[in-house]
């Protein structure tokens, strides 16, 4: 088999929630792929892509017990995650566990993984973070 690349994720929301995720990966760079009443798809600069329509079934998120724990996006300056917690302030969505905060657990000597965490109004739990050289 040939090497294989990250493809998307579909995330079942409340379809009033769409415009939060449209406005959220808007400012943060991605490109709208599609958007309707019940689907909204966003697309970043390496083809992955990130899918949010009507769930199936009525079942409340909980990001701590079995499934996905959290969707992580990049940033390419740590100044974008202090950007974003501004964007996220404004609009009332509080950071999470102590958030923004580097984390030397998961970095080396020479870097940084700096990161923020915030859930989204469907109680996803989303994470933007930066890796690489420590701003002063």
């Amino acid at each position: 088999m040939e090497k294989s690349n990250f493809s998307h994720i579909v995330a079942w929301v409340d379809l009033k929630n769409l415009g939060f995720y449209k406005d959220l990966f808007t400012f943060l760079n991605w490109a709208v792929l599609y958007d309707d009443p019940n689907m909204l798809g966003v697309g970043d600069e390496n083809g992955g892509s990130l899918w949010f329509g009507a769930p199936l079934k009525d079942h409340a998120n909980d990001y701590d017990g079995k499934g996905v724990n959290h969707i992580g996006i990049g940033v390419k300056k740590q100044e974008d995650v202090d950007a974003t917690v501004e964007y996220l302030a404004k609009r009332g969505i509080p950071a999470l566990f102590e958030t923004p905060r580097h984390r030397p657990e998961f970095s080396g000597t020479d870097s940084t993984y700096y990161q923020v965490m915030f859930e989204s109004p469907d109680r996803l739990l989303l994470e933007v973070v930066y890796t690489g050289p420590k701003s002063a």
